[in-house]
């Protein structure tokens, strides 16, 4: 399903789900302005088409004792495709990195990572990102507070 194929009651559907994944399918088809039975479909049919990708809760990271909020830009010794994907595959398996994306221009990759506190994060980097064996330099930014939190696509 391409965008050009969605109509605009699918685009409201996104939106309404997007702001408040919890709703009813009563509650959305109301909002969207259809009844139930055909909002169900829709949303199935957006979940089936992968453009629904999932459901969760935001959580309060402060709250549940994770502080600190910090950026990574990970250069790589060797750009090569089997690097590329070693490096990716290896973030799978760091619980402190919660998005990464593969850019371009000064650093290879950009990692989104949420620890307890600076020491983690610290210990984090040395042991960890410095250690890796495809990684040839780590800029690392620390947040001071987020100003936007709104879903990931404007719809």
């Amino acid at each position: 399903m391409l965008r050009a194929e969605l109509d605009a009651i699918d685009l409201k559907i996104l939106r309404e789900l997007q702001r408040d994944g919890r709703m009813t399918n009563v509650e959305l088809s109301e909002r969207v302005g259809i009844s139930a039975p055909p909002c169900l479909r829709r949303v199935r049919k957006l979940e089936e088409a992968g453009i629904i990708e999932g459901y969760h809760a935001m959580l309060n990271a402060p709250k549940l004792g994770f502080d600190l909020v910090a950026f990574c830009m990970i250069g790589l010794k060797h750009q090569s495709e089997a690097n590329l994907k070693a490096f990716a595959a290896a973030t799978e398996g760091w619980p402190m990195v919660r998005q990464a994306w593969m850019v371009n221009g000064d650093s290879d990759f950009l990692l989104h990572c949420v620890a307890e506190n600076l020491t983690r994060f610290q210990d984090f980097v040395i042991e960890v990102l410095t250690a890796n064996e495809h990684v040839h330099t780590v800029r690392t930014m620390l947040t001071i507070r987020q100003v936007k939190k709104v879903g990931l696509v404007e719809i």
